[in-house]
């Protein structure tokens, strides 16, 4: 299955402040406020939704393709992501701007002042898919996740167009949408995925009741964080799948992105609904019980185990001869 992976690729900057922010703030000088903190770490990590979820899909065994827009300092990722399966040729890279940074410092009270710069990912309303189809043989599917919002209208009306089956992904960039916007991303897809907060708010900007949004999609998939992920859609009865057991959670970056990527490899290996948002509700817990988001491995053995003890040993026998050896 050829799947194009759609949205931002970015990098994390994180630093530490060892004091706290409001020692530093006088109030009544807050409107000419000029600071240095001196801090003592110093992290970058890979980061960005496309490539969050497209590194999943790699480590999973797929070969997906990257798509988004990125400056000439894109080098070094672009190898970690090939060597890692993902398949990076279709990536746009920009004659001026830098790959999108997010930069943040946190203090010891865990305040945050942080920045993020879209850079080249403002250029991804450039990129038109047909190439990339093209240079493939055909796209089963289409993710189009947070990006440029502008870029992410393009690529659900192209998709439409040309007959591409697509996922509908907005994420957190509902908040740049309007209800026009919403329904020009939505309507035709394949799959929307949301958060339970999301769901609500693309309701209501959309102006549409639940029953409603499945007039316009045919699956809708909604993570709920400890209480697992619903499954809704024209034709089938809702399911609900519980996270997996016994997470020991250290960082959320990236918990999402292991979940979509997880869900549509397993819809990639021909399994169903269910099946599939187990794989991607266990790819996210690894996620989970690491600090980045492309910092974890996947190593079959301890993946079905795992598997088999959240889900039972029917459904592991039925991912087993899809995994990587």
């Amino acid at each position: 299955m050829k799947i194009a992976v759609t949205g931002s690729i970015a990098t994390d900057h994180l630093m530490h402040f060892p004091g706290k922010f409001a020692e530093q703030l006088i109030a009544d000088q807050l409107h000419k406020v000029s600071l240095s903190f001196l801090v003592d770490d110093l992290v970058v990590r890979r980061g960005g939704v496309a490539s969050n979820i497209a590194y999943g899909m790699g480590k999973l065994g797929l070969r997906p393709l990257l798509v988004g827009a990125v400056g000439a300092d894109f080098a070094d990722y672009r190898s970690w992501l090939e060597r890692h399966g993902v398949d990076c040729d279709s990536v746009y890279v920009s004659e001026v701007a830098h790959t999108a940074r997010f930069v943040c410092t946190t203090d010891d009270d865990l305040n945050q002042i942080a920045s993020f710069y879209a850079g080249a990912m403002s250029e991804a309303r450039n990129i038109e898919l047909e190439p990339v189809a093209d240079r493939v043989g055909g796209l089963d599917l289409v993710l189009v996740g947070a990006n440029d919002p502008a870029a992410m209208i393009r690529h659900s009306q192209e998709c439409r167009s040309r007959g591409y089956a697509f996922v509908a992904d907005p994420s957190q960039q509902l908040a740049r949408m309007d209800g026009s916007d919403v329904m020009t991303l939505i309507s035709g897809a394949e799959y929307l995925m949301t958060n339970e907060y999301e769901r609500s708010l693309l309701e209501t900007k959309a102006g549409l009741s639940a029953d409603q949004v499945l007039e316009h999609v045919k699956i809708r998939v909604t993570t709920l964080g400890k209480d697992g992920v619903e499954i809704s859609g024209r034709g089938i009865e809702t399911l609900h799948v519980p996270v997996a057991r016994d997470v020991v959670p250290e960082d959320p970056t990236g918990v999402g992105d292991g979940f979509r990527a997880g869900f549509f490899t397993a819809i990639s290996w021909g399994l169903g609904l269910e099946r599939a948002a187990q794989v991607g509700s266990l790819l996210a817990a690894l996620v989970l019980e690491t600090v980045g988001p492309q910092e974890y491995d996947v190593r079959s053995d301890d993946f079905l185990k795992r598997f088999a003890d959240s889900y039972g040993d029917a459904a592991a026998a039925e991912i087993h001869p899809h995994l990587p050896a």
